[in-house]
């Protein structure tokens, strides 16, 4: 490929050994202005977020990037519909901003409109509540000051499902509704993230586990980290350090000793995978459980169904799926199949888990998905709970939040405020240009014309 997008891929924000020795060397050699642990969507964010105010950052993650709950999701981008029942219009609102920023300017070549379909069974009272809450849904959806990047919901009759959705049961289903969410490879965009941190100046190294935090005085100015690669140890030293590491937060919070309270329960959601041909529909589907919400999310030649919300209290590192919870995914969407998906049909199962902000509710579906910052000490930010598709968000709010100690050192207000809300990331400038001429690109290169597409995205 040539013009803007190739450009943007050729030296700049590399991620290789090469450079992993470098941001080790510069982290290791001088003070930070702000250390990021967790490379997950939201440390990502958090480096990115103070590399572009022109502040001197390091990202370290003990495992690969996005290696945790961040390759795990829904691979959805997403306002959260099923929170508009929970009346948190706050985070649905949010979330949709933050869905149309991403569709349309910070990253239109990872992110993709998808539709869902919701089939209806009572023929007054469901349409009703669930278009009411749809019609909410895409008012929010322009809250953030711009168009939301994706259709409105429509209404649709029986007839119209069955032409969309021949795999659904006639019998039960009398019509139904249609929305619009975006769709993303979830660990494809941390990694593109983790780029655009680099090529705006942070350093990054993946496999570097922090083994304990420095402190002077009571206040923490550091952190000591392990090289997984050689075993060498060494400190890193920082003026703020930024505790993002999801359901690793009490893990992380305990080498600190005196760090604050702050409680996160890991919530296991899994998915299954099936063949694309064993659910016939040109959409997505979107069903109601007694619990929550299920998914049937195309991807590729594949299907992913999911998920579950159900507490974990074992190795964090290696979550798994019972047989209880595929049979509980089975048994959901199998209730509105013609032809019954089986164990046999399923090609993969994968599991993640959500960090959710522990409260008095023994359910972790009634736990909040808002997220919190705090300051358990002087000189150390912690960043917990929230949502994948609101990081920027997590961002803005876990770097103001170091920000406002840095400013105190080095006078009122002499460092800018966020600007991730208008810096693409890598590949995302010239896209929307390189997309429209593929075509002339496919026939130039003597390539067929999906192969572009698929390097574009």
């Amino acid at each position: 490929m040539t013009d803007t997008a190739s450009s943007q891929f050729s030296g700049e924000g590399v991620l290789n050994a090469h450079s992993r020795a470098e941001a080790l060397a510069a982290m290791a050699a001088e003070e930070l202005d702000i250390l990021v642990i967790g490379g997950g969507i939201v440390g990502a964010g958090c480096a990115l977020d103070a590399a572009t105010r022109g502040l001197n950052v390091g990202v370290v993650e003990a495992q690969d990037w996005a290696a945790g709950t961040s390759s795990r999701s829904s691979k959805l981008v997403h306002g959260g519909i099923r929170y508009l029942e929970q009346l948190d219009f706050h985070l649905v609102q949010e979330a949709l901003t933050e869905r149309g920023l991403l569709l349309q300017q910070l990253a239109p070549h990872l992110v993709k409109p998808i539709r869902f379909l919701y089939p209806v069974e009572h023929r007054i009272w469901e349409r009703a509540y669930v278009g009411a809450g749809m019609l909410l849904y895409d008012i929010f959806s322009y809250a953030g000051g711009r168009r939301p990047g994706v259709g409105h919901h429509r209404h649709l009759s029986k007839r119209q499902i069955g032409l969309a959705a021949p795999s659904l049961k006639s019998s039960g289903i009398i019509g139904g509704m249609s929305y619009y969410d975006g769709r993303v490879d979830d660990a494809r965009y941390v990694v593109n993230l983790v780029r655009t941190a680099v090529a705006n100046g942070a350093h990054a190294a993946n496999r570097t586990e922090v083994i304990g935090f420095l402190q002077k005085k009571g206040q923490v100015v550091g952190v000591t980290v392990r090289d997984l690669e050689t075993g060498k140890e060494f400190p890193i030293r920082a003026k703020q350090v930024i505790n993002s590491t999801g359901v690793w937060t009490g893990t992380t919070q305990e080498l600190v000793h005196d760090g604050g309270t702050l409680r996160v329960r890991a919530s296991k959601g899994i998915h299954i995978v099936v063949p694309r041909d064993r659910f016939k529909s040109v959409m997505g589907l979107l069903l109601r459980t007694e619990k929550s919400v299920l998914f049937v999310i195309p991807w590729g030649r594949h299907w992913i169904i999911g998920t579950t919300d159900t507490d974990w209290h074992y190795d964090k590192a290696h979550p798994s799926a019972t047989a209880t919870d595929i049979q509980y995914v089975l048994d959901h969407v199998n209730a509105v199949l013609d032809d019954p998906i089986t164990h046999d049909d399923i090609e993969g199962v994968y599991v993640g888990l959500r960090p959710l902000l522990a409260g008095d509710s023994e359910s972790t579906t009634k736990l909040s998905r808002e997220h919190v910052v705090v300051k358990p000490k002087p000189g150390l930010v912690l960043i917990a709970g929230g949502k994948w598709t609101t990081y920027r968000v997590m961002a803005n709010d876990a770097v103001d939040a170091a920000v406002e100690e840095l400013n105190t050192l080095a006078g009122e207000g002499s460092i800018p405020a966020s600007v991730t809300a208008s810096v693409p990331l890598l590949g995302a400038a010239g896209y929307k240009a390189s997309w429209n001429r593929r075509t002339r690109t496919a026939a130039r290169a003597g390539l067929p014309k999906s192969v572009v597409e698929h390097l574009l995205n």
